[in-house]
Order: C-alpha cells, then structure tokens, then sequence
C-alpha cells in the first residue's frame, strides 16, 4: 500500500528515505509497512493519519541548543562550515553563549549576530558567532537563560586529515589474522603473528602496511559466530587472538604450569591435513582454560608490578569496560538468550545487575583482565610495524556494526533501534538483498549522547593502529534499515549526519596520526566519494569493478590516486580461481594487460597474478593492497557473502597454496610466489 502525505512527511522529518533509486537506476517507493515499522523503531507510533500529525508536530519542536555540534576546521584554525549557531530561548530573557575548550584552557564568550521569532510567540531565535581558531578537540557550548544552564558537546574537526602525508606510495598485505598460523600459535592466528607477519613483511618483502580484518569479541559462547565482521563488540578485542606464551604471566609462572599450559595448546599447535577448518571453539576452550591457570596464580608468580599495571589500566578503562566484563560473565553463565537470564539483567544498570556485579566480581575482573593483556600485545604488534620500518604501519579495520543481541546493544540500549536489523537492498550480486543481523543507532539518540559510543569505539581502534579501514564506509551516510519479520527487500534508507559522523571520525584520526581508508565499492553516488576525498579519507579500488563508461577495463592513467588498490577482496574470490573460470570472466582484463605489454599471451596462473599486481603498481592508487590467499595460491573462498552456517565454512580456512596445502607464517618468506610477487611491486615505493 502507497503511504500517506503525513506519513511520508513524518518518516522524512526523521531522515527516512521514503523512494530510493535501486542498483538498476530505477525509482522505488517504500511501502507503507516499512515505514510505521521503521518509525516504530524511533519510538513513533504511525500507525494512523492523526497520529502521524501528532507526532510530526512533537518532532518539529526545537531544542534550546543542538544536541552537539560538530564544526569542521578551515586550514589555519579558523573555524569552517557551521559558522554560527542558533539558540532558541524564551522572549523576555536573552541567552548567553560560551564556549569553554576541552584543557580548560579559556574561555570565549559568543556574540548575537541577530534574533528572529521563534516557533511560538514566547519563543525567540538567536544566532551567535563563533570564533575563528577554535582549536581541534571536544569543546562545550554552554548557555544561560535568566537563571537555568544547558550545555552540549562541541567538536572541531580538522578539514582534511594530513596523516600519511609524505610517506608517498607502498604496497602491503592484507589478510585474515585467524587465517595466517604459525608453528607456536594454537589453532588461529594471534596477536604474536602478526607482529611477526609485519617483522617479515616488512624487513624481507619491502611491505609497507598489513591491512587485518576486525579482531574484536566474540561472545565465547558455543559456537562462535566465525564472522570478524559480526562481532559481539566493536569496543573491545577478542581473547582468542592472545598469544598465551607472549605474556609476562607466562615466563614467571612455575614450571609446573607452564606445563599445564603447553599441554592445552599441544594438539591445537599441529597442522592438520589440506581441508582441515579452524575451530575456534576449541581455540576459545583451550586458551580460557591457559588464562584462568595464570590468573590464579599468586601476586608473586605474576611478574614484579603487574598488579599495579593492570589497575592502572582499570582506571584509564573506567565503567565501559566493566559493562563490557559483565556481558561478556552473563553471558558465559546463562548464554546469549536473554530470556534465560535471571530478571532484572537485561538493563546493564538495574539493582539486580549492580547486585550481581558484586556476586561475580572475580568473573567480571578476569574478563577485564584480559582485556589487559590483548592492549599490551596490541602494543607490541604496532612496534613490530613500526621496527620493520613500514611507513603506514598496521591497519586495522571496523565493521559497520555488531550483533544485534551482543555487548555493545546490552550496555547502551537506548541508542541502538529496536525492532530492526541492518543490511542492503538487492543488487546484482544479490538479488533478494542482505541481512547483516546488526543493530544500528538511532541518528536522534546518538546525537543526544554527544556521539559518545562512535567515539568510544574509535578512540579504543585507533589506540594501536596507524590506520583504519572503515566497512561499508556508507553507512556514515545512511544504512538500511530492516524491520524485524521483514525480508531485506522492504527495508529502506536511514540517513545519518555524515558531516558529524565524518567529523567526529577524522578528528579522532587526526588525534592519533592514523590513515583512513573508506570501504565504498558497490553503488556509491559520485558526492559521496567526492565528500570522502575532501576530508583526505582514502577510497578503495578493486581491479575487477573498475570500468569505464562503455564497460572496458579501466586505464590506468584514470585511476584515482586517493585510494587502496586491489585485485580483489575476501568478499569475492581468491584471484587463481578467477583465473581458472571458477568465479567471473576475466579475459577482458587479460586482454587489457597483453596490449599493454604486461602479460604474455599463454602466461601461466602465477606469472598472471604478477602482472594483474604490477598493473596496480602502474596506477597511481597511493596504496596498493595484496590479498595474501592469492600471494600463495589458494583457490578458495574464505567467504562468500549470502551464505551461513553449514552452507559454506565462511571465515574457516587457513591460507594455503593452490592444492589446499596449509602455508604457515615460517614459510612466507622463502615461497616463491610471495617473493616474485614481492619483486613485482618492490620498486612502488
């Protein structure tokens, strides 16, 4: 059924698309069922003509001051777009503006530009100015009207990130770190890898960064969701990447433990035969069990000052990471289904919650403890980098959102929208549309937080890395939004405030010195690229997808510069299996590459994917990115989007070489497709 005028001005008054175009170009118009669902998320009741007015009224009324306002810099410091500000206040009182910097440093008192009505006849509009050279940081805008004091957070973002800036041009790996085992890790990949994968990457190959897939908290409850890009956080790392032998706990702890502990990893430190899947149940049984043997031990057999380091770390941390401890305990007992919990723990701060908190202290401290130890091998992985002398160093990368029922949902319930899940619209990949089962913020309430919890994730994935690569980059822009019980078809668009999200985005960057690579491929419009490149935010080029106007290969002089190349993605298929016509047609590109010299025609699969990688290097992409699966060889797909549970091992093969033989970490170096294809793109930086 066609929607209503009130109720298509209701959902646009709440940023919600009501007609989009789809992947054909064609005009779609958003039924009326998705709209009350979509709006029901927002606490709206739509269901009919007068409550749809009511509501549209109720949302037309403003706010004495915004709910933050995030400013974007001018080069020099002087403030940018989002000159002035608007306070609404009462006619017989006009308000006073201040803005007091985030050190406490000063103080500027703000001037009325001019005044207007107001929206009623009590009520009048007043612009004040800010000042020019506002420094970058999180400010507070604070105002008075005849005796009563609101405020809100007050961001200036810098107009373009410099970071990278100089550094010129590099080739790196990127990989999945649970993928890439080494004859000491237990079963996956972890964190002591991949300081070494950098040592090696970047002293034997001449890499210049590894980009790694998210390796943030599972829940720990069987069986684990494989999907790093569906974690149960995006606040916090998951325990299963530690390398158990790595920790000071470990050298100091009794010989008989050290027993104990190498007994748990003995079998998860074999290679099993070609075909063999990960098993991150086992990985997650076996490294809690080695962790809880440490914990226990005495303050002594710790190591000297390590209590005092980890609460010390406790403090910096505060009640986030408390929150976070006690899901992840809750969940450990009673599992991920809320209904089985014992009442009153669904609400993170109900007295039953603060009760149980103090009943499993011990738990909740272990959990935090852990997270401890991941920060120091988070640390020691960046050194690597930075000791391997790789000019952009590790980056890691932030998926677009996490479990709908996980931690981050339960610690801040009111921001996430209730009732519906994220996904995308049908396209030509996929044409019934995606379900990604993560639950996104409502753009009003994480306003109103002063953009607190996008923050606080930044802050803690930025913390050891010299960049970060944003998933799905457009949903800093809009999402779509799927009520629950509808298919992803009927979803539609929900718009955010890309400025502020952008913003709150690169001024955290900008505090860390890290590089930003946006994930825009798909159907993206051309301002949205144009508005990433703007703020310095790299995009990200796949060989395969890029074509020019009547469909051929692009050239390589077209390229843009501002982007990580690659050939292709771990959403699609390792290139040897394109190559041998197992996926999509590639002679097109083949054929592109032969008139240009770069390929003999006959050349076989590996000297092919040398010369698909110079083609890279030949473009003037400042980045250029090797999938590592097709550094070795490997033909199969570590995931294919779509597919879930026992249709496909998603997320579960370990690299390996084209005949499905394991390629662990001590063999990189001295395989000799690594190092030809090293060779090939030696000379880019």
């Amino acid at each position: 059924m066609s929607p209503g005028p009130d109720l298509m001005a209701l959902a646009r008054a709440y940023g919600i698309s009501t007609e989009y175009h789809d992947w054909r170009g064609r005009r779609i118009e958003v039924g009326e069922a998705t709209l009350v669902a979509v709006l029901a998320a927002f606490g709206v009741d739509a269901s009919d003509a007068e409550n749809c007015r009511s509501a549209l009224r109720t949302r037309r009324e403003r706010r004495s001051l915004p709910a933050a306002v995030v400013l974007r810099a001018e080069p020099g410091g002087a403030s940018g777009r989002g000159t002035e500000v608007t306070a609404l206040g009462p006619a017989d009182s006009a308000p006073r503006l201040w803005i007091e910097l985030e050190d406490g440093s000063r103080r500027y008192d703000l001037a009325t530009v001019r005044s207007r009505p107001g929206p009623s006849h009590e009520q009048v509009e007043y612009d004040f100015a800010l000042p020019a050279g506002l420094p970058l940081g999180w400010h507070r805008l604070t105002g008075t009207w005849g005796g009563r004091t609101l405020g809100c957070p007050l961001a200036v973002a810098p107009s373009r990130l410099t970071a990278g800036a100089g550094r010129g041009r590099a080739w790196g790996l990127s990989l999945q770190l649970h993928a890439v085992r080494s004859q000491q890790s237990w079963g996956i990949g972890d964190l002591e890898d991949l300081a070494q994968l950098a040592l090696l990457a970047g002293h034997d190959l001449g890499a210049g960064f590894l980009v790694v897939n998210p390796l943030l908290a599972s829940s720990g409850v069987e069986p684990i969701d494989p999907s790093p890009y569906l974690p149960a956080s995006r606040r916090y790392p998951d325990p299963a990447h530690l390398r158990i032998e790595s920790t000071f706990e470990y050298a100091y702890a009794p010989p008989e433990v050290r027993a104990q502990i190498d007994e748990l990893g003995h079998d998860l430190r074999k290679t099993g035969p070609a075909g063999d899947l990960l098993d991150r149940d086992l990985v997650w049984e076996a490294k809690i069990a080695a962790l809880r043997l440490l914990r226990e031990l005495p303050p002594t057999d710790r190591g000297p000052g390590r209590d005092a380091d980890f609460r010390a770390f406790l403090r910096r941390e505060g009640a986030a990471l408390r929150t976070h401890a006690t899901w992840m305990t809750i969940v450990g007992l009673h599992g991920t289904h809320r209904e089985n919990w014992p009442q009153g723990l669904e609400d993170p701060d109900s007295p039953q919650t603060r009760a149980w908190q103090r009943a499993e202290a011990e738990e909740i401290d272990f959990h935090c403890w852990m997270q401890w130890l991941l920060d120091e091998q988070f640390a020691a992985a960046r050194t690597a980098c930075e000791r391997a002398g790789m000019p952009y160093g590790i980056i890691h990368d932030l998926p677009i959102g996490a479990q709908a029922d996980g931690a981050d949902v339960w610690a801040d319930p009111d921001v996430y929208a209730p009732g519906v899940t994220v996904g995308a619209p049908p396209d030509e990949f996929n044409q019934q549309g995606q379900n990604w089962a993560s639950r996104p913020w409502r753009p009003d309430r994480l306003a109103e937080t002063g953009y607190l919890p996008y923050r606080q994730i930044l802050v803690n994935a930025l913390r050891h890395a010299h960049g970060l690569r944003i998933d799905h980059v457009m949903g800093l822009f809009r999402l779509w939004w799927i009520p629950e019980g509808f298919s992803p078809d009927q979803g539609t668009y929900v718009n955010y405030d890309h400025d502020a999200m952008l913003g709150v985005l690169t001024l955290e960057a900008q505090r860390t010195g890290a590089l930003l690579i946006g994930e825009d491929l798909g159907t993206v419009e051309p301002w949205v690229r144009s508005e990433l490149a703007g703020r310095g935010i790299l995009g990200t080029s796949v060989l395969w997808f890029e074509r020019d106007d009547a469909g051929r290969p692009l050239h390589a002089a077209r390229w843009r510069a501002d982007c990580l190349a690659t050939v292709t993605t771990h959403d699609l298929p390792p290139t040897a299996a394109v190559l041998a016509g197992d996926a999509f047609d590639c002679e097109d590109w083949l054929e592109a590459l032969r008139r240009e010299g770069m390929l003999r025609r006959g050349a076989g699969e590996p000297e092919t994917v040398d010369a698909l990688h110079r083609y890279l290097a030949w473009t003037p992409a400042r980045l250029v990115g090797v999938y590592l699966p097709d550094a070795v060889g490997d033909r199969r797909a570590h995931n294919l989007p779509g597919t879930s549970g026992d249709a496909y091992p998603n997320w579960r093969y370990p690299v390996a070489d084209g005949s499905g033989a394991p390629v662990l970490l001590e063999e990189l170096a001295a395989n000799a497709r690594v190092r030809s294809l090293a060779r090939a793109l030696r000379a880019l930086g």
